[in-house]
């Protein structure tokens, strides 16, 4: 991972620009398929713009592009403000939008590289090269961190929309338990201890990069 590289202000730099679009066009799709969905409080607060001063938390994002962890944003997207009818399906699609929009940004984007040829992209300015690399890499990390179904995460709300009546019921109750979980593989990514794994680079760092490698045609 670009994190992995070390802090030049050229990563840096690109891990901001990288992060500011995945996020942007992340928390977007959650509201823009929230309003679909039939949840008005997206287009009441004004979040159907893809303006990034509109979805960002400015610090939240320096912390992700630092130190690979950050709160970047929300949506005030709600499934009790959306129709009964299908409610379960409308916050699911509402939810993996976000994700699902990473991926889809990923995949243009490493298709773009992979037209234009190694050797070309080898031949852009560093700067450059380095932002487009990184926004392939910071989507699909986006995107599969979102995939972890613990709470706060997009993957609790998936797994709960996905899951019938009784057993989102007891879902819902292990939601403190699944936030504890949470907490505590991010400490361990920041403190590892003896022959514990860092279940944060199995889990997402490693698809991460396999899939980067892939849709690069390098793997």
């Amino acid at each position: 991972m670009l994190l992995s590289d070390g802090l030049s202000p050229e990563i840096l730099l690109a891990n901001l620009i990288a992060l500011g679009i995945g996020m942007t066009f992340h928390e977007w799709a959650h509201n823009y398929v929230g309003w679909r969905m039939g949840d008005p409080e997206p287009a009441r607060l004004g979040r159907l713009t893809l303006n990034p001063l509109v979805h960002i938390n400015w610090i939240g994002w320096l912390m992700f592009a630092l130190i690979g962890f950050g709160i970047l944003g929300s949506a005030p997207i709600s499934p009790y403000r959306m129709p009964r009818e299908n409610r379960r399906w409308r916050w699911f699609a509402a939810v993996a939008a976000g994700p699902v929009t990473n991926l889809i940004i990923a995949c243009v984007f490493a298709l773009i590289i992979r037209l234009m040829g190694l050797d070309t992209l080898f031949g852009l300015p560093d700067i450059l090269r380095t932002i487009l690399l990184a926004i392939v890499q910071f989507n699909l990390l986006l995107f599969f961190f979102n995939l972890l179904p613990l709470f706060p995460i997009d993957g609790w709300h998936l797994v709960y929309s996905l899951l019938p009546p009784t057993l989102a019921v007891e879902w819902d109750k292990q939601k403190s338990v699944t936030q504890i979980i949470f907490f505590g593989l991010l400490l361990l990514s920041f403190v590892p201890l003896p022959g514990i794994p860092n279940l944060f680079s199995i889990l997402v760092g490693e698809p991460t990069s396999r899939v980067f490698l892939f849709l690069l045609g390098l793997g």
